[in-house]
């Protein structure tokens, strides 16, 4: 078997395993909902031009609600005593942690795809910014994914891993997050790409880096 097939059978069973119950689909849409629901109706109240905070509301919901679906990245698999038979599997742990982050990119990706269209709808925007917010948008989830899955790995043999895993992921995704509600704001505003070259050039290089060490990463990780 290839190392792409072993990769793409690690998220599949994930995502069939996640299909059946959608029980962490439906906690992260309903609550990323409710962050844009009650920011609309709190901003629509005290706020002149609410759309301009736009950016930063739908980067706390996805990433309070992508902190949900990681939580649970390998806590289902330890708390059933499975973990162990996939590290016993005859694969590269590389293509454990790569199908692991490419599920909880899809579950993310998903909600994402339902949240991002009501909340151009509730405040008013234009949905000609859709296809340059979606490249930000999935070079924000590929990140906030990558790195969120090995510390995912990381926090499953604590005690309080429920806390540990945002303690861990949050200071490291700063400068992610950062930049991509920076070139949010910069795609909704229609700013020119020279304008906030400095911000994709900050969110492809956390990308490409952070994704390197968790990969170079996972194996001690995991065994830990």
């Amino acid at each position: 078997m290839s190392f792409l097939r072993k990769v793409g059978a690690v998220a599949w069973k994930d995502l069939r395993a996640e299909w059946r119950t959608r029980e962490m689909f439906s906690a992260m849409f309903v609550f990323a909902l409710l962050i844009v629901i009650i920011f609309n109706f709190a901003l629509e109240l005290r706020v002149e031009n609410a759309r301009a905070l736009v950016p930063g509301i739908l980067w706390v919901a996805f990433t309070f609600s992508g902190m949900l679906g990681l939580s649970r990245s390998f806590i289902l698999e330890k708390d059933r005593g499975s973990l162990e038979g996939l590290l016993l599997c005859p694969v590269d742990r590389s293509a454990i942690y790569l199908g692991k982050m490419l599920s909880n990119m899809a579950l993310m990706g998903i909600v994402e795809a339902f949240v991002l269209p009501i909340t151009f709808v509730l405040f008013n925007l234009s949905f000609r910014a859709v296809p340059m917010l979606v490249v930000v948008v999935a070079l924000g989830t590929l990140g906030f994914a990558g790195v969120g899955t090995l510390f995912s790995a990381m926090a499953v043999n604590t005690r309080a891993r429920e806390v540990m895993l945002p303690l861990l992921l949050f200071p490291v995704a700063v400068p992610l997050l950062i930049a991509a509600v920076k070139l949010t704001a910069g795609v909704l505003d229609g700013l020119a790409m020279s304008e906030v070259s400095r911000w994709w050039q900050l969110l492809v290089g956390f990308d490409v880096i952070f994704l390197t060490l968790s990969l170079m990463t996972f194996d001690y990780v995991i065994e830990e």
